[in-house]
């Protein structure tokens, strides 16, 4: 009778650290030991844990005939198994000491048996991390039954080491049953709340990453295409659904550019910003949480409105800059969730670098139209300056001539005005610097030769408008115009490996690499065009024989489906 008491009041003891361990599964600071610990912090974390309820153990137990029944052995078990050899047996040798200090005649057994425990414990782990057996690490049978052995090894040590024997053996038979039982069940069901927490949280991380998945993939490139009203009430309807929240909003600086849900007859997209709250988050660039019990929140539009507490985040464009602001409703008595919370900001910084992406393509694109304007620039002042002088030498000596070349004129100018930053085929483009090549023949009479090599098949490839032009001007410019005997250009077109290749050639071979300027600022707003359109690997590439040729070879992605605008 007397033992079945013993194990009820240990239980009970057990009961309370277990409570306790209960508790401290809700905190960030168990996590560590919810998977098998590795990283020295993670390892002095699980030797803090499971060394306090050590000592908690033995402070705690009850004194029978001068020992005491406890339950040490728990925290011992659990820091070797969660934290292997060298934690489990500094966890042994912490609460070894610890129970030797109480005194009694079996505190030199009991303090020997605590480190032996968690040193078996520790080897345990390593033998089945070994085997890739990490599983049964979390089993709370096989817990339970290395409680049994390690507590059953407990009472022989003390038979062994401690005296007088006969006092030992009466001791011992009136605490070893209680010991085992609750060691062993205690042990057990310690390891059953942290596998029930792990259970939880991966089932919420799997949650998280399923929704956040699936927001990401619903939601990818819609603010790429312009931060406006039309493309954020796309993104605020997905987001809505997924999260299940009261209502979602998605403002720029100055208004609302989207509202979802519970007050959408009076929270009016495209009307400004009357919240304190969203106003001081896109100031402050600091998210805001105002639960409506600690922080209160009331609607600013109106009084009635049903919406009871707000997460807002900000939405940040280039050089962290807010662009606007992203909010998450609740209705009145109802509370956030921990994971929508979470969430929330995930979702803001993914919509954050949505926005930032689409003002980089933004800024590419005026970058690119800034350079077409510059390549006009450089080309028409010029080109027509000594057009107009060879009109002028024409009309005295060959008057069809000259009307040719009035034509030619027409022709290349009038593609100038059509075409801006579109794509073009290139078939369009070959007519483009033929207009171009016949009026620089006229000037150079019979100096200038001028051959092209264009399959037919790849005449409706496509490729960036202006593209050719500053490459063969390039070559008689710099090239064949510096010869004595005759300049020839030849302007080849064919596939390799999938990708266009044009090539311009002349016979000069003046072509001269320049570090600061490697290929003048025709060929490098051509090659920095083809490079923000299509990538690296794409471009120009010169080759030069001096006195030979020189060959300027771009490549392209070929293409033949893109809609065509000249």
């Amino acid at each position: 009778m007397f033992e079945f008491d013993l194990v009820l009041q240990l239980l009970q003891q057990m009961c309370v650290y277990l409570v306790i361990a209960y508790l401290l599964s809700k905190t960030p600071i168990v996590i560590p030991v919810m998977q098998v610990t590795v990283h020295l912090p993670h390892k002095l974390i699980c030797y803090l844990i499971f060394s306090s309820f050590c000592i908690m153990g033995s402070y705690f137990g009850l004194h029978i005939e001068d020992t005491i029944a406890n339950t040490r052995a728990i925290g011992a078990i659990l820091g070797g198994l969660l934290g292997g050899p060298m934690v489990g047996l500094l966890v042994g040798i912490t609460g070894g000491i610890h129970r030797y200090t109480l005194g009694g005649i079996t505190a030199e057994s009991c303090m020997l048996s605590t480190i032996l425990t968690g040193l078996l414990s520790g080897l345990w782990h390593y033998f089945l991390m070994k085997k890739g057996r990490v599983d049964l690490i979390y089993n709370p049978l096989l817990v339970g039954i290395l409680g049994l052995f390690t507590e059953s090894l407990e009472m022989i040590m003390v038979l062994l080491i401690s005296r007088p024997f006969d006092v030992v053996l009466h001791a011992v038979r009136s605490i070893a049953a209680p010991m085992i039982v609750a060691n062993s069940i205690g042990a057990a069901m310690f390891m059953r709340i942290l596998l029930d927490r792990r259970a939880i949280f991966e089932r919420y991380t799997s949650a998280f990453s399923a929704k956040a998945l699936k927001i990401a993939v619903s939601t990818e490139g819609l603010l790429r295409q312009g931060f406006n009203q039309k493309n954020s009430t796309k993104v605020a309807e997905i987001i809505y659904q997924e999260l299940n929240v009261g209502a979602v909003a998605i403002t720029d600086r100055e208004k609302i550019l989207a509202f979802i849900g519970i007050g959408d007859d009076h929270h009016l997209p495209g009307t400004p910003i009357t919240s304190n709250c969203t106003l001081e988050v896109i100031e402050q660039n600091e998210v805001k949480y105002l639960d409506g019990v600690h922080q209160p929140y009331q609607c600013s539009i109106n009084k009635n409105c049903r919406l009871g507490s707000t997460l807002v985040i900000p939405l940040r464009g280039e050089n962290n800059t807010v662009v606007g602001a992203i909010k998450l409703y609740e209705a009145k008595n109802t509370l956030f969730s921990s994971i929508n919370r979470t969430l929330g900001e995930g979702i803001a910084s993914l919509l954050s670098a949505q926005i930032l992406a689409g003002q980089n393509e933004h800024y590419k694109q005026l970058l690119s139209k800034t350079e077409i304007k510059l390549l006009h620039a450089q080309v028409n002042p010029h080109f027509l300056f000594n057009a107009l002088n060879t009109l002028l030498a024409v009309i005295r000596r060959d008057k069809a001539q000259a009307s040719q070349l009035v034509q030619y004129l027409s022709t290349f100018f009038r593609k100038n005005l059509k075409r801006t930053d579109e794509i073009v085929t290139l078939k369009d483009e070959i007519e483009h610097i033929n207009a171009y090549l016949q009026i620089e023949k006229m000037r150079f009479m019979d100096q200038l030769a001028i051959e092209f090599d264009i399959p037919q098949e790849l005449e409706n490839a496509h490729l960036p408008a202006f593209t050719l032009q500053p490459i063969v001007e390039n070559a008689i410019k710099h090239g064949t115009s510096q010869l004595i005997g005759i300049g020839r250009v030849t302007i080849k077109a064919y596939v390799q490996d999938q990708t266009l290749i044009l090539e311009v050639i002349d016979n000069a071979g003046n072509y001269r690499e320049n570090k600061k300027d490697m290929k003048g600022l025709g060929l490098n707003l051509v090659d920095k065009r083809i490079n923000i359109r299509y990538g690296e690997k794409y471009g120009i590439k010169i080759l030069c024989e001096p006195d030979d040729y020189t060959k300027v070879m771009l490549s392209l992605p070929l293409e033949e489906e893109t809609s065509i605008q000249c």
